[in-house]
């Protein structure tokens, strides 16, 4: 999600890896590899476990009223050593209800009693209320003793009353258009580290889910037309044959197709039946499930190859409200988007067979959708889609715990903001959270990276999350190079697409897959206290003295100018400081004469830039 608005308790433990320096060890993730769930290579341990449940959900959505009505049936697998006396839920519509613990402002009018459950069977026995306890977003089920390998079953009808206009990810956007997402009760996260995510949902920090697989049937108006997570399974009982064969060439063809537009939507001859329709959508091994709906958005739609290998196409969708002409364009920044993720940044085949960018009033990102609102600027509106798109990668093909660790999704879509955008549009120079950390760096509110997600708010949640760790990926990037980066890159990639990885898996993984040892600078730049400050110190003749009088790693960039007015550039990665030297000597290339020296670059912070500028008198 691309907002404004967001320490591990350390315990010091030594580390099992031939190593200069060590990392600090929380002793809950010690205990993960202690217990071979995870290994010091990076790579899942042999006795790795996560569970999985299977959802089936009938859902019907009334627009007049925004009433959510449904029932899902889950088949929930314990793969874990443990047995489990309660099964945790995740009811994430109480963050509206009355008396609920929130971090995000809503209006008076969309407080409501959050989701209302009707009926709750367990292996077909229906439980009394007293068998389970609402508490905010979390809902704990008393069950009989599952053990390790065994499966149970649940049934659950309830309902919900839609947001109108305080819209945290979800609600209603206008009349007629709303995106609905977390609208279903699920089984919340039970890991090798924490055990249950017993974590509540405030608003503002995201999410951690496991891979499921879900069938999901979405009963609507006959006038509207359904998008969701997933493919859709019934095209032929709910779309007229004309638009089918739309689709159908979109799915196979790299140019634009509008699949809808206004004039079919005054004709009204879209959908197949004249009262409702029941849309089924069907995803495998995806963290979660959401859908959108509307009656007088217009669908534009393209394909493209995104495995050259196999030949694999991915559909890329841009659903919207026609009077938001900028949206006309979104399409194309998505097909850009996965193009350039695909072959370029991370480099690695679009793992869905299709993306859907909706018109919406929020930034934020799900399974092979996003809920993105208009933005005239044109720059803007391609940082917004390439961003929350790129979260496809992380979190929902590597399947990370936001709620902890936004840093591991948030750090990588701000990279990807950074390189991408410009791959679509060469005029931009995205500076995205760089000020933020320049004015924020030595302060109160400037903690490390590793702090958790969930012990920060506000300035420090978000440095922390969004430009800080994206740039320590960018230095790395920069010090290995291209080659050594996305052998290291794709290793993690490997390792733990559709697991559940964590920060040492993540540092482990780059490691062993660059075959360096890099806990030199994930210690300094992700765990440890400092700022970044580099100062010109010295200067004679040619010779040039760049001291680091912070402690925080970062690139050295001088732009020389000569009296004749040309100019020289000298870069340096964050190699030079590895050994723990303070100082740099670097040598001007030219015989010309040095009018003026400037450090510094834009992805570079420094806190204190008044020493960064020579000036020959």
């Amino acid at each position: 999600m691309k907002k404004l608005g967001w320490l591990f308790c350390i315990v010091l433990f030594g580390q099992h890896l031939q190593a200069q320096t060590v990392l600090p060890f929380p002793v809950n993730i010690k205990k993960a590899y202690t217990n071979g769930t995870r290994n010091y290579d990076g790579k899942p341990g042999k006795d790795y476990w996560q569970n999985h449940a299977v959802y089936t959900i009938s859902v019907n959505f009334d627009p007049p009223t925004r009433l959510v009505k449904g029932t899902v049936d889950i088949t929930y697998s314990n793969n874990s050593p443990d047995t489990l006396r309660e099964i945790l839920f995740k009811l994430y519509p109480n963050l509206y209800k009355k008396g609920g613990i929130r971090q995000m402002d809503i209006l008076p009018e969309d407080v409501t009693d959050g989701l209302i459950i009707e009926k709750l069977s367990s292996n077909e026995q229906v439980l009394p209320a007293q068998a389970y306890r609402v508490n905010a977003t979390n809902m704990s089920v008393n069950i009989k003793p599952l053990m390790p390998g065994q499966n149970i079953k649940f049934t659950i009808s309830y309902h919900y009353t839609l947001n109108k206009k305080s819209h945290i990810r979800t609600g209603e956007i206008e009349d007629g258009a709303y995106f609905i997402a977390y609208f279903f009760p699920r089984i919340a996260v039970y890991d090798d580290i924490d055990g249950w995510n017993f974590n509540p949902y405030l608003g503002t920090q995201e999410f951690y889910n496991d891979f499921c697989d879900f069938t999901t049937s979405i009963t609507a108006p006959a006038n509207y037309l359904v998008w969701a997570t997933g493919d859709l399974k019934n095209g032929s009982d709910v779309l007229n044959d004309k638009y089918l064969q739309r689709i159908k060439r979109a799915e196979t063809k790299d140019d634009y197709t509008m699949i809808i537009d206004s004039t079919d939507i005054k004709d009204g001859r879209i959908t197949k039946n004249d009262t409702t329709n029941t849309w089924i959508f069907e995803a495998k091994n995806v963290t979660d499930a959401v859908f959108a709906l509307s009656n007088h958005y217009v669908w534009q739609s393209s394909s493209l190859v995104v495995d050259k290998a196999t030949g694999r196409r991915t559909r890329v969708d841009a659903v919207f409200n026609p009077k938001h002409t900028d949206y006309f364009k979104v399409a194309t920044d998505a097909h850009k988007t996965i193009e350039s993720m695909s072959f370029s940044f991370p480099k690695w085949p679009y793992p869905y067979n299709h993306e859907t960018v909706f018109d919406g009033l929020d930034q934020m990102e799900y399974p092979m959708m996003v809920n993105d609102n208009p933005l005239e600027d044109r720059s803007e509106s391609i940082e917004l889609t390439d961003h929350e798109i790129f979260h496809t990668m992380f979190p929902f093909y590597m399947g990370i715990n936001e709620t902890k660790y936004g840093w591991m999704d948030e750090g990588w879509a701000t990279i990807a903001e950074w390189l991408i955008s410009p791959m679509i549009d060469s005029s931009i120079v995205d500076k995205y959270g760089i000020t933020a950390v320049e004015m924020s760096a030595g302060t109160e509110t400037d903690m490390p990276v590793t702090t958790l997600t969930t012990q920060q708010f506000g300035l420090s949640l978000f440095i922390n999350s969004y430009p800080k760790p994206a740039m320590g990926y960018l230095f790395i990037k920069d010090m290995l190079g291209d080659d050594l980066f996305y052998k290291a890159l794709h290793n993690y990639i490997r390792n733990w697409n559709g697991k559940h990885p964590g920060p040492y898996d993540f540092f482990y993984s780059m490691n062993q897959g660059c075959g360096k040892n890099l806990n030199w600078f994930w210690k300094r730049w992700f765990f440890d206290s400092g700022v970044p400050d580099l100062a010109i110190a010295k200067v004679t003749g040619k010779e040039i003295t760049i001291r680091s009088v912070g402690t925080k790693p970062v690139p050295v960039d001088l732009t020389i100018v000569y009296t004749d007015n040309s100019t020289e550039k000298i870069h340096r990665s964050i190699a030079v400081w590895e050994k723990g030297n303070t100082t740099v000597q670097l040598r001007a290339a030219s015989l010309k004469k040095i009018k003026t020296i400037n450090l510094g670059s834009t992805y570079t912070p420094d806190v204190n830039k008044k020493d960064n500028v020579y000036e020959v008198k």
